[in-house]
């Protein structure tokens, strides 16, 4: 039972051992699907962090193909989130317990599963899913780069336009009353293409 990731438990009586308990997690049934939409993000490297034994963890990582790292303490997520954030990697943490709380502050995006977190994580992540339902997260992951790319649009039309509006007014091809009156324009333009994120489901 041990081998299956399973934790037992001894029942006795009298000091006498009249049986043994097997428990273990249950793995929702939304989480595998939800990692292969994350590693159709691109995200190919997930790695299962957990304070539990090692082959319960064991057990749970074989069934949704992951690494993992079992038997840690708080400190040790904290180390490892770390080491791969001074290896240059941007981490992305989800948890929902008290012994995830370091570690979601410590990484670049911390996720707290809201509805069933402690508070103390809830506070310390980044962001709270108010649904314990995996399958928000590489949702959320496809807001926030939809977001960002739109962001840069913004960025790069603001500058482009700035930069022909001023070339044009310095050359004489545009008058100051109008080079004013223009200035208006980028910010409608900018209105419209972030309201294209609220169409987003």
């Amino acid at each position: 039972l041990e081998a299956q990731g399973k934790t037992l438990l001894a029942v006795s009586r009298d000091a006498e051992l009249i049986g043994l308990l097997a428990a273990s997690d249950t793995l929702r049934a939304e989480v595998p699907a939800a990692l292969e939409a994350v590693r159709a993000l691109g995200i190919t490297h997930i790695e299962l962090l957990t304070g539990d034994h090692e082959r319960t963890a064991a057990a749970l990582a074989q069934a949704l193909h992951v690494n993992y790292r079992a038997d840690l303490l708080p400190t040790d997520k904290i180390a490892i989130v770390k080491n791969y954030q001074a290896k240059g990697h941007t981490v992305v943490m989800v948890g929902d317990g008290v012994n995830d709380a370091p570690a979601l502050a410590q990484a670049d995006v911390g996720i707290a599963m809201g509805a069933a977190g402690s508070d103390v994580a809830v506070e310390a992540a980044h962001v709270a899913l108010m649904r314990e339902d995996w399958s928000l997260v590489p949702q959320l992951l496809g807001i926030a780069r939809r977001t960002i790319r739109v962001v840069k649009m913004n960025i790069v039309f603001t500058l482009l336009y700035n930069t022909l509006g001023l070339t044009l007014a310095a050359l004489g091809f545009l008058p100051p009353v109008f080079a004013a009156a223009a200035q208006s324009l980028p910010d409608l333009g900018i209105l419209v293409n972030s309201s294209r994120l609220l169409r987003q489901k």
